[in-house]
């Protein structure tokens, strides 16, 4: 070849409107600024409605590299679930009917588990909400939510503010928060099993600080330092001191995370194979996800096919 192209792709890099708080260009980059002087260049927007989030969204290194390699806008999960709820059309879903049918002919739980946050980038608080008003509404009357708290892509502290918002509106489907615990171990994706088995430990076997005031709870681990993505488990107890909720066989559970790398591995320990080393073994469930997060998983149920 007379011409050889390289493409290079900087994460986290951008053009600031303010260049006096900009580490980019208050950093010494003398090759890059060349590059700008020597050629012909042009903007893109990594952001919003540019790459197929709504509009104001940030984006992240998932969707910006989607829409470079697609060569074209690829509307994000994010948008498309968004659309289906604004519609209407979620609970009629059929995977996502069905599971309820079958929880509420079988006064199964159901269980919720995911990122509460809206940060957009992994889950969104509006699609929990609504799930908790389409289970209320399809007849299911014991709905459980079990929070792994984010403070990466939202600030480090408004894990609360989350939790606060979501006991207002499960108050009124009759939903109910079960436990909490930060993304740090619900949400690993690198194989660091020691991690997944705190919140493994959380889910099915209630292991956690109980606690009958969530945010009091979550408050008290701010005060020692730990924020929403270290948070230590948390058990929601009744007046008995027994956990609300865990998930056992035969349950009904949905993982509401859209984006798939970091609810891959808790579904693995939860539904695929067992870890005797971590003592985490395998439960028959009815068990859904958001998306596809792994089309060899065996019984799990995605509720959005993959979108080509």
């Amino acid at each position: 070849m007379n011409k050889q192209v390289l493409l290079v792709i900087l994460d986290g890099w951008g053009i600031a409107p303010n260049t006096q708080v900009s580490a980019v260009d208050k950093a010494q980059t003398p090759y890059y600024h060349s590059l700008l002087q020597r050629f012909p260049h042009s903007k893109l927007q990594a952001s919003g409605e540019a790459v197929g989030l709504p509009d104001g969204q940030m984006g992240n290194s998932e969707v910006g590299h989607m829409n470079i390699g697609a060569g074209r806008v690829v509307y994000q999960e994010l948008v498309r679930i968004g659309k289906t709820i604004q519609e209407r059309k979620l609970g009629q879903i059929p995977a996502l009917k069905d599971a309820l049918d079958y929880a509420r002919e079988n006064n199964k739980p159901f269980h919720l588990i995911g990122l509460l946050s809206d940060g957009g980038v992994h889950s969104h608080i509006e699609h929990v909400k609504a799930l908790c008003t389409i289970a209320h509404e399809a007849g299911v009357h014991k709905t459980f939510v079990h929070a792994f708290t984010d403070g990466r892509d939202t600030d480090p502290k408004g894990g609360v503010h989350y939790v606060n918002e979501l006991e207002q509106h499960a108050d009124r489907t009759g939903a109910k928060i079960a436990s909490i615990v930060g993304r740090y171990y619900a949400m690993d994706r690198d194989q660091r099993w020691e991690r997944v088995k705190v919140a493994y430990d959380l889910l099915v076997n209630g292991v956690g600080t109980p606690s009958q005031n969530l945010i009091q709870s979550i408050q008290e681990q701010y005060k020692e330092g730990v924020t929403d993505e270290f948070l230590k488990p948390i058990v929601k107890t009744g007046a008995d001191g027994q956990p609300l909720a865990t998930i056992q066989e035969g349950d009904v559970v949905l993982c509401f995370n859209f984006r798939t790398d970091r609810g891959r591995e808790i579904t693995e320990a939860l539904t695929q194979q067992d870890f005797n080393a971590y003592q985490m073994h395998r439960l028959t469930l009815r068990y859904l996800t958001m998306t596809t997060y792994d089309e060899k998983f065996v019984g799990v149920t995605p509720i959005f096919e993959k979108d080509n």
